[in-house]
């Protein structure tokens, strides 16, 4: 095991981590020249082009130093504040880090947390400055100077420590590898005569059943064997492991120190869980539990979204659509959810709103599948006379309610001081509380709890709009609290429209029902009534909009004469309309529905 290093890539979102691991691809030869491709460790088109990770990706690289073979295992992790579970996986399977910072924007938020998390996990971090391909004139060398003290400064090194790498030319690459050699330790094994390894991700094989990457820490593993799953409490026949070249690559056996797979045989994906342990079942049952590597915990979906066909004969297709995604993505949560006016459709889990957006956009390019999508929502806890019940629909908050609570998050903001005023403006919108500031090298540092609602609507957007694209934040999953917030209900020509339900805070309920009415007046299409749309909170109406019937000039025919056959006509066209009214339903066609809940 003494050459073996196991390190991952850590950085914040779009720093360049994929193109550097393309570059230790073609140092050590793994892939060949003529087959490499941009960003070859993402997997999905979708990460191609969006230039950002999403899946955690394994490889392993053999590289010889002064004539000493090494074997590199390397972890491509996701940049994302919505992926921080799985980030925490790949760390726990890791001895060592690269803390990757883009030379072009500094230090941001989610370094920050990444570089927090590997320390927590105990790992050697080691320093790289990217993108030095971009400094090219004689000043720069002053800047890149500058941020090289500040990383430094950040994991407690000397200057000389962190190492200016270029992804795209690939200078400094060698260097870096070989500074993961020598300073990240060697994997070594706790527990002698033990089978046991870690399972940090997993994805599905249509002959092989669901493929778990692991960590193995102890012992090891081949396919002569059963593996006991102790988060499931279930047991199976291993039916192959091996290792990723990044292709999984089949081997007799994977030992201690080794990351690679084990081919599960199971077909059923949700009893493969992130961050699970698998041993070797070759222990008394009540025996093996005292051995569960610790540190699982369950992923949690934060926000759901129900999604229905645009057209409704698409249902099936749809529902196939989703079953295939959570084959990939175990982090999904999918159940069976019913609307008024698009009929039937799924109510889908994610990690965070950027999760939502990929699995979204996956569903429409890979299984050509148009859908319509509600409101992000999130799950509230909502206190009644005869006990507590979570919902996550505000037409599922139940008619006699005491309290609501929702869920909060810690959020860490970094700004140039320059815009550190135009921060503050977004406090009230966005329900800051809690809010402490400090300086952090050339940057400010905010501190703040916000709802987890807030955070899922377009914060990063009006974040970047405020500070020109210069801030960053990076978030995690904190305790609910009460909520000072009240559910809205949209009535038009009298009828609640289901779906339209929202929750907003007391202090600005007025403001958005007046919005959200407005918006309906632009919307609907005129009858031959005239609809009143109403908003209502606490079982008062707070907003309305009126629009007018059609009209028609039954008139028309008539010329000079007695005024009085027009005023017959007029009060025969009047009432016909009033009794129309009293007796029509406004139906809102799917169409409508959908430019009604768009952003």
């Amino acid at each position: 095991m003494n050459n073996i290093r196991n390190f991952c890539i850590i950085a914040h979102i779009d720093h360049g981590k994929s193109t550097l691991a393309d570059r230790f691809l073609e140092l050590t030869k793994t892939v060949d020249k003529r087959h490499m491709r941009a960003q070859y460790l993402d997997q999905l088109e979708l990460e191609r082009e969006r230039g950002i990770t999403i899946k955690m990706a394994p490889v392993r690289m053999n590289y010889a130093v002064n004539g000493v073979n090494y074997e590199l295992n390397l972890i491509d992790t996701p940049g994302h504040s919505d992926f921080g579970y799985e980030v925490s996986r790949a760390l726990a399977a890791v001895e060592g880090g690269i803390l990757l910072v883009d030379a072009t924007q500094g230090i941001q938020a989610q370094t920050l947390a990444n570089f927090r998390a590997a320390k927590n996990s105990g790992l050697t971090v080691i320093g790289a400055i990217n993108k030095i391909d971009l400094f090219k004139n004689p000043g720069d060398r002053e800047t890149l100077n500058h941020l090289r003290e500040e990383v430094a400064e950040l994991i407690g090194v000397n200057g000389e420590e962190i190492l200016f790498v270029s992804g795209k030319t690939g200078e400094g690459t060698e260097e870096l590898l070989q500074s993961v050699i020598q300073k990240v330790r060697p994997p070594r094994e706790s527990l002698k005569n033990l089978n046991r390894a870690l399972i940090f991700d997993s994805f599905y094989d249509d002959h092989k059943g669901v493929i778990a990457s692991v960590r193995v820490f102890d012992g090891e593993m081949d396919a002569t064997k059963n593996v006991y799953l102790a988060a499931p409490d279930t047991t199976s026949k291993i039916k192959e492991v091996g290792f990723f070249k990044p292709q999984v690559q089949a081997a007799p056996k994977i030992k201690a120190g080794e990351i690679g797979y084990i081919a599960t045989g199971i077909k059923d994906t949700s009893l493969i869980k992130i961050g699970d342990t698998a041993i070797v079942a070759s222990h008394h049952p009540d025996k093996i539990k005292s051995f569960i590597l610790p540190g699982y915990k369950e992923p949690q979906p934060v926000v759901f979204v129900s999604f229905y066909p645009e057209e409704n004969e698409d249902y099936e297709l749809l529902k196939k659509s989703l079953e295939k995604l959570k084959l990939n993505d175990s982090a999904l949560a999918i159940e069976p959810d019913q609307n008024e006016v698009l009929g039937r459709g799924y109510k889908v889990g994610f990690l965070g709103r950027l999760h939502f957006e990929i699995t979204a956009e996956r569903l429409k390019r890979e299984f050509k599948v148009g859908t319509v999508s509600t409101f992000p929502s999130v799950i509230y806890k909502v206190k009644t006379r005869k006990g507590w019940q979570t919902i996550v629909k505000p037409e599922e908050l139940p008619p006699e309610y005491e309290e609501i609570w929702e869920p909060m998050t810690n959020i860490t903001i970094l700004v140039p001081p320059e815009y550190l005023n135009n921060v503050y403006p977004l406090q009230a919108r966005f329900r800051f509380t809690k809010i402490t500031t400090h300086t952090f090298q050339d940057q400010t540092e905010i501190k703040a709890d916000m709802p987890l609602a807030e955070l899922v609507s377009d914060f990063d957007d009006q974040l970047k709009s405020a500070t020109a694209g210069f801030a960053s934040f990076s978030y995690e999953l904190a305790d609910y609290v009460k909520a000072d917030i009240v559910k809205v209900d949209i009535l038009v020509a009298g009828d609640t429209v289901p779906g339209l339900s929202r929750f907003f805070p007391t202090n600005t309920v007025g403001k958005e029902a007046r919005r959200m009415v407005e918006k309906l007046k632009e919307t609907l299409p005129h009858q031959q009534f005239a609809q009143p749309i109403q908003a209502r909170a606490n079982n008062k109406f707070i907003a309305r909009e009126d629009i007018p019937a059609m009209r028609k000039d039954v008139t028309g025919y008539l010329y000079g004469g007695d005024r009085s056959r027009k005023m017959k006509l007029w009060k025969k066209q009047k009432k016909g309309k009033k009794k129309l009214q009293s007796r029509a339903q406004v139906r809102i066609s799917p169409a409508i529905f959908k430019e009604l809940i768009k952003k």
